[in-house]
């Protein structure tokens, strides 16, 4: 079961990561690795009104380019050089823009449908019990201030539904915050507070990162505010359905530096003080597993909703799986796999939605896609990755080999449909 790192007083259902299993029982080899494999399909986004738009490309870059992260009080980077106190030096500089998030939430209070069955009234009579009928539920994350003028960036989970936001500062300033807009398929959300001259982190460079370099997070675990915890960057790229949180559409930094509940929506830094991820998941029952969204798509997704309110999330609507020598053998040898590949090396095309941009353009499962863009591809995460970065309505040349021949074709990404989050 995977759990975000949050209070344990659950905020709501959708507080936390409950177990996500996939309810398909592939009878063969092939099926069996494409089973957690979403559609390719998002850029970046928000749902809150629970449809999507066509965006103009230029506008939202103007727009994101005035209105994303200042750096007007951004911690200088912290050289590390043969420092050995370069965690002290990283936490001074980045602590102060390091914020606690409590959140909180009515709900209404029903009697389970079992006290009103006639059964259950023969036993307890007038003694049913009552409920109140509305009750309070709180929850509490982390998140970093990215403006000087006071915009948060946390996770999505942390502030869904709230009636009310509770930002505080490490100094111990309180403020009412504003969620200004949040996404449900990359759990990035941004909040806002009244508030000038504010300290900021500054932001990294995610696509650079590579397995063993350090890694520091910052957050309020279990209520221990301020809390400071080291490791390294444990591996990069984790798809979201091989942590089991096949609903979101991020590949993941995994990272042993402890995170615990609380820790949701906080920063995981490199060794210069640099934000490289957002803290959100742990997998319970686990050791030093623990998981962060790279920051170039938290920031992606905020200029977006900071710009507009909402993110968009372009999809083409097919099910991939990336080919290798042994998928090929086995998809080859079951009569029933319903296709057949002669090619080693690409992503195969398990499924195309009907009329999504994939089907329109002509692609058909058993389709081996080999380049996009002009760019070869190996696996699943980069055509992901190559959608998420279009936007709604861009044309993605697509190579692929069918049946032994060599097609090109113009696909013309699509918003993604509300029905599917």
């Amino acid at each position: 079961m995977l759990h975000e790192p949050q209070d344990r007083d659950k905020f709501s259902k959708k507080f936390s990561f409950h177990t996500i299993s996939e309810k398909i029982h592939p009878p063969h080899a092939w099926q069996k690795t494409a089973v957690n494999l979403s559609l390719v399909l998002l850029g970046s986004g928000m749902t809150l009104a629970g449809g999507y738009l066509a965006y103009y490309v230029h506008q939202i870059s103007q727009d994101a380019s005035k209105l994303a992260v200042s750096s007007v009080n951004a911690a200088p980077p912290v050289p590390v050089g043969t420092n050995p106190n370069f965690v002290t030096a990283v936490v001074q500089r980045v602590g102060p823009a390091v914020v606690r998030i409590d959140a909180s939430k009515t709900v209404k209070t029903e009697l389970p449908d079992e006290f009103n069955d006639p059964f259950f009234r023969r036993f307890f009579g007038e003694e049913i019990p009552s409920l109140p009928e509305k009750r309070v539920e709180r929850g509490t994350g982390s998140g970093f201030i990215i403006s000087a003028d006071g915009r948060i960036l946390t996770n999505a989970h942390v502030v869904d539904g709230a009636d009310t936001v509770t930002v505080i500062l490490k100094d111990g300033r309180s403020f009412k915050g504003k969620v200004v807009g949040e996404d449900e398929l990359t759990d990035v959300a941004v909040v806002k507070i009244d508030a000038k001259n504010l300290p900021t982190v500054t932001l990294g460079n995610s696509d650079q990162l590579q397995p063993g370099q350090w890694a520091i997070a910052i957050g309020n675990p279990l209520g221990l505010d301020n809390t400071v915890t080291t490791g390294i960057i444990s591996a990069i790229g984790r798809n979201s359905s091989l942590i089991g949180a096949g609903d979101k559409r991020v590949d993941f930094i995994q990272t042993d530096a402890a995170i615990n509940p609380g820790n949701s929506g906080g920063p995981l830094l490199n060794d210069r003080g640099e934000v490289i991820g957002m803290n959100t998941a742990i997998i319970q029952g686990a050791q030093g597993l623990g998981f962060a969204i790279p920051i170039n798509t938290a920031k992606r997704i905020a200029d977006q909703i900071i710009a507009t309110g909402k993110a968009q999330h372009p999809y083409l609507g097919i099910q991939m799986v990336g080919l290798t020598p042994e998928l090929k053998q086995n998809i080859n040898s079951d009569p029933n796999s319903g296709l057949s590949v002669s090619e080693d090396k690409g992503v195969l095309v398990v499924k195309v939605m009907p009329n999504s941009p994939a089907a329109k353009a002509g692609i058909r499962a058993g389709d081996v896609i080999q380049k996009i863009n002009g760019q070869e591809v190996r696996d699943a995460s980069s055509i992901q990755r190559a959608v998420d970065n279009s936007q709604i309505g861009a044309n993605l040349r697509i190579q692929l080999r069918r049946q032994g021949q060599t097609l090109n074709l113009a696909v013309q990404t699509g918003a993604f449909p509300t029905a599917m989050k």
